[in-house]
């Protein structure tokens, strides 16, 4: 969107109420302050100059002069140049041009509410500083409050009917709401009146870019790129102008080069962190989503994005942390469990959670009617349930194989009690029971019933019996 802040500069010798203006580049840092109340200046008409102190005046180009330096060293001390431009509205509060510059630099650090009161306060004072009233114009405009953007440009058509930056910026609002031939016919109006209108060829651009004419917009933007070659936003258009043809090294080199020019430029840092993601450049876009969300924007697609630069880095709790963030300002995006689940699934060990978030991704994105067949995420689910499976039968075989150790070991301690509980030794079973006789321990007996005669150095036995004498001998 485009920006008119301006800081209003003047030189030495000339009343405050005749400093011209010329624009300057802004950079995003912290400045705590807030603004001072100022009671306006008595005029008696409208467009009747007050006279200034010399010591404001001089208050006020010392001021100036460091804004100066800063922009070319590219390093803005918001609080040292708020300090300047307060001390020359001590000195003569009438300055109204003193309270228009400190709107610019809170504009310039996200401080909205602040920059509008600075922006009113000097139009109390000096209602003809029409820069003021472009620059509430177009704070309504970037909010979303066409209706008082409009009422505003109108206002400031009435009091300047030649005023060309207003018409550039209703050409703008036309070109938003797609009537391109108000949008052309605005800002045609405005360079008839300004042939220096780079906000007018700018709008020229978008036009030609919406509608694919291409070759026109390359025109447009050679003689854009002759009047001011130091402007981001006219870079930026350039890129997007590169993106259509194709040419994504060239589009990559223009948003960088607005960067080059402003370090703060957002659409730059946006496009330049889209661009690295889709490289796999992971570190480049960490770089780029940072800056986004350091310009104090509460935005729940960058920090989704910033956690799959981190995903990529390998860095999975510093990505699930992102989604976490995301979810907090924007519940409603599906593709944060998408995200979310793909960590659960392939970093975590955890696919039953994943197929959980799966599901709640394609019940957000509408359903299996709503999404292709070949959407990732279907695949993504059957590879989580196939490893749930895999997870499920590899249990079972384990609980199994645990049961059956478990058996065995319960057949062996009873097979171990069975043999503790036999006889160690015994007496030979009577013959004729049924009983086995004893096993012989020294291995010298026959065993039983073989035949077998007995050793001859049996041991004699005491006592024998008598011989019968009519029993034959074989002695001779």
């Amino acid at each position: 969107m485009m920006n008119p802040t301006r800081l209003l500069r003047g030189a030495l010798g000339l009343v405050a109420a005749g400093l011209l203006a010329s624009g300057c580049t802004s950079s995003t840092a912290a400045g705590p302050t807030g603004p001072k109340t100022v009671q306006p200046a008595p005029q008696k008409k409208p467009d009747e100059p007050v006279s200034i102190s010399n010591r404001a005046k001089l208050l006020f180009e010392d001021a100036v002069k460091a804004m100066d330096a800063q922009k070319k060293s590219k390093a803005v001390d918001f609080p040292s140049l708020e300090r300047k431009f307060k001390a020359a509205l001590e000195a003569d509060p009438n300055l109204a041009e003193a309270d228009y510059n400190l709107g610019v630099l809170a504009e310039r650090q996200g401080k909205k509410d602040e920059a509008k009161g600075w922006y009113q306060s000097a139009l109390k004072k000096k209602p003809s500083l029409r820069q003021a009233s472009e620059n509430l114009a177009v704070m309504s405009q970037n909010g979303g409050d066409i209706p008082a953007a409009v009422a505003l440009y109108q206002d400031v058509l009435k009091r300047y009917p030649d005023d060309a930056a207003s018409r550039a910026r209703l050409a703008e609002i036309y070109r938003q709401t797609g009537d391109h031939d108000k949008a052309m016919g605005f800002a045609r109006a405005a360079l008839m009146r300004d042939p220096q209108s780079t906000t007018a060829l700018k709008v020229m651009m978008r036009s030609y870019l919406d509608r694919k004419q291409l070759a026109m917009a390359k025109l447009v933007a050679l003689r854009a790129m002759k009047i001011d070659d130091n402007d981001p936003e006219l870079h930026h258009t350039v890129g997007l102008l590169l993106q259509q043809e194709g040419d994504a090294d060239g589009a990559m080199l223009e948003f960088k080069r607005a960067l080059e020019v402003r370090s703060d430029y957002l659409p730059a840092h946006i496009l330049l962190a889209q661009m690295s993601l889709e490289a796999e450049d992971y570190p480049g876009a960490e770089d780029h989503l940072r800056k986004i969300l350091q310009a104090g924007s509460n935005n729940a697609a960058a920090h989704l994005n910033l956690g799959v630069a981190y995903k990529g880095q390998g860095q999975m709790d510093k990505a699930m942390q992102e989604y976490d963030e995301a979810e907090k300002l924007d519940p409603n995006m599906a593709a944060i469990y998408l995200n979310r689940a793909i960590i659960l699934h392939r970093a975590k060990d955890a696919p039953e959670r994943a197929i959980e978030l799966y599901k709640k991704y394609i019940g957000m994105a509408g359903g299996d009617v709503a999404l292709s067949a070949e959407a990732p995420v279907f695949g993504l689910m059957r590879e989580a349930e196939a490893v749930v499976q895999a997870k499920s039968d590899a249990k079972r075989a384990e609980d199994q194989a645990k049961q059956m150790e478990a058996l065995q070991k319960q057949q062996q301690e009873e097979l171990k009690k069975n043999e503790g509980s036999k006889p160690a030794g015994g007496a030979a079973a009577p013959a004729g029971n049924g009983a086995a006789a004893p096993e012989d321990p020294t291995g010298d007996l026959p065993p039983p019933d073989s035949g077998a005669p007995a050793q001859k150095n049996a041991p004699a036995q005491k006592n024998p019996a008598k011989a019968d004498p009519n029993e034959p001998t074989d002695e001779f």
